[in-house]
């Protein structure tokens, strides 16, 4: 934290607490961190950062694929049992009008 960064002279029994009252402040000074400091602390957090965003685009971007790829799948799977179930029900008027045929046939021969 910011609280780091800063070196003091105070009594506090805890770094960041504030003084305890009669403490002696000891006429120290308080440093704001140089600018290579801040740059040495500031530019690792942001690379790291950059990474953290890239993952979890990247990740974002995946899961987007997989799901247009199952909607795909799926898109694709209704198209071939449709057509599957045109092609049985035709198979199977076709088998129904041979039956037909047959017994028309089988009554004419008895007649």
């Amino acid at each position: 934290g910011r609280d780091k960064d800063f070196v003091g002279m105070g009594g506090a029994s805890e770094p960041g607490a504030p003084p305890e009252p009669g403490a002696s402040q000891g006429g120290g000074y308080i440093f704001e961190p140089g600018p290579s400091q801040v740059l040495d602390t500031i530019v690792p957090q942001y690379v790291n950062y950059q990474v953290y965003q890239m993952l979890l685009e990247s990740r974002a971007s995946e899961h987007s694929a997989r799901m247009v790829a199952m909607k795909n799948a799926t898109d694709n799977a209704k198209q071939i049992i449709k057509d599957l179930t045109l092609e049985y029900n035709k198979q199977r008027q076709a088998a129904i009008t041979n039956e037909l045929l047959e017994i028309t046939t089988a009554m004419r021969a008895l007649e």
